[in-house]
């Protein structure tokens, strides 16, 4: 998962920039196990972050799947798949934009352990791999093959690929399934234990809001579910008349065909001096499970929520802010983070509501110019961060720490 910022969280926080932002609460930290390294650059085992000819933000992704990185770098035009130790195991490739690998030109050696696919991406994001090593690729179409939904005014443009354990190009999947009409923008795609696609689509307009495709193994559309702000639970306003909702991330379960909703509510900010409405205020969180097959929500539990204090010259403010949504473990726990000057707050919440750990995740955040981060299914974090001089690779034992913490 690659981190954004929540536009609506932050408001508050940025009408007090005369203010100088501090946290004094002590957590313990998780110890950062440094993997690897790679250098900038275009060949085989080096990768592109920063393309001066792209605009926009950086489409690079990162998969930590039973040991194993698989690394979408967009801005290359590859995948690259990686052990702990930095060795590149499998290259796909558009050679339109990439140098001929070695492998490819038969060096023999220590190459010989590797293989390379060539196969031509267009613009290539979210990647996601299941127990069979088949590798699943958000790509967009190129442009003759693009199509436009005249109801919902959405340009369908990206398809999800699929590629065996080998790297053979096996389909792709739209939205009703192999081969089918493409889908609008997708936000992330996921697979279950039992190796079902579950694509997520955000739209632009509200009333669309996101949208769930879950398919078979076998490839087949299971179920379609639209989620937006009108019908989703909303316990701190039920009447809906005072109260803004967001539906901050939506991930599915693991093993069962649950969808996991992260919800922040929030309402009018009026400044008690000149009683004047001056933004939106966060109020809280809610984390919900929705039964896939009869569109059941649970009660919910509401996730404690991370704070700033911010202190001027003459007064002291405390402003609560909502973490970000990674997912949820096969163990059954919620993950949730937040940036913070150390590096990063992580929030486990047990979906049972019994057990809740906080902790944090250090890195130098500001000789970070991007990264991106990777929830496995047994609850070990990966980070790719990328600074000035090349992008390294890591990973928190936060699977490690639960199971202290439970056994304690």
């Amino acid at each position: 998962m690659q981190l954004k910022i929540n536009a609506l969280s932050v408001i508050v926080v940025l009408s007090c920039t005369f203010f100088s932002c501090s946290r004094e609460k002590v957590v313990e930290n998780v110890p950062r196990e440094e993997l690897f390294s790679l250098n900038y650059g275009n060949f085989e085992d080096e990768i592109n972050l920063f393309s001066l000819s792209d605009v926009g933000e950086i489409n690079t992704s990162l998969v930590m799947h039973e040991g194993f990185f698989y690394i979408a770098n967009g801005e290359a035009g590859k995948i690259m798949k990686m052990n702990s130790y930095g060795d590149l195991l499998t290259l796909y490739f558009n050679e339109d934009i990439n140098p001929v690998p070695s492998v490819q030109a038969g060096i023999s050696g220590s190459n010989a352990t590797r293989k390379s696919i060539s196969y031509p991406f267009n613009s290539i994001s979210s990647i996601a791999v299941d127990s069979r090593q088949y590798l699943y690729v958000v790509d967009r179409l190129p442009p003759e093959r693009v199509e436009y939904d005249s109801n919902t005014k959405e340009i369908l443009g990206q398809v999800v690929l699929r590629f065996d354990d080998e790297g053979n190009f096996l389909d792709y999947f739209g939205q009703q399934g192999r081969g089918a009409l493409p889908f609008a923008y997708i936000r992330n795609i996921y697979v279950t234990r039992h190796r079902e696609l579950v694509v997520i689509c955000k739209s632009d307009d509200s009333n669309v809001g996101e949208t769930v495709y879950w398919f078979s193994s076998e490839g087949f559309l299971l179920t379609k579910l639209q989620i937006n702000s009108k019908n989703v639970p909303n316990p701190v306003d039920p009447e809906g008349n005072e109260s803004f909702v967001a539906i901050e991330n939506v991930v599915p379960g693991y093993d069962d065909r649950m969808l996991y909703l992260s919800i922040n509510y929030y309402r009018n900010y009026v400044d008690e001096a000149s009683r004047v409405q001056s933004g939106i205020e966060y109020i809280s969180t809610y984390l919900y499970s929705l039964d896939v097959e009869t569109g059941i929500f649970d009660e919910g539990i509401e996730v404690p929520s991370d704070y700033y204090e911010v202190a001027g010259d003459y007064s002291k403010h405390e402003f609560n802010v909502p973490y970000e949504f990674m997912g949820v473990t096969a163990t059954g726990w919620a993950f949730y983070v937040n940036s913070i000057d150390a590096g990063l707050n992580v929030q486990m919440v047990q979906l049972n509501g019994q057990h809740i750990l906080k902790r944090v995740l250090t890195f130098d955040r500001y000789r970070s110019l991007f990264y991106a981060l990777n929830l496995s299914e047994t609850g070990v974090i990966s980070a790719l961060i990328g600074n000035k001089e090349k992008a390294s690779f890591c990973w928190w034992r936060t699977d490690s720490l639960i199971k202290a913490a439970i056994k304690n």
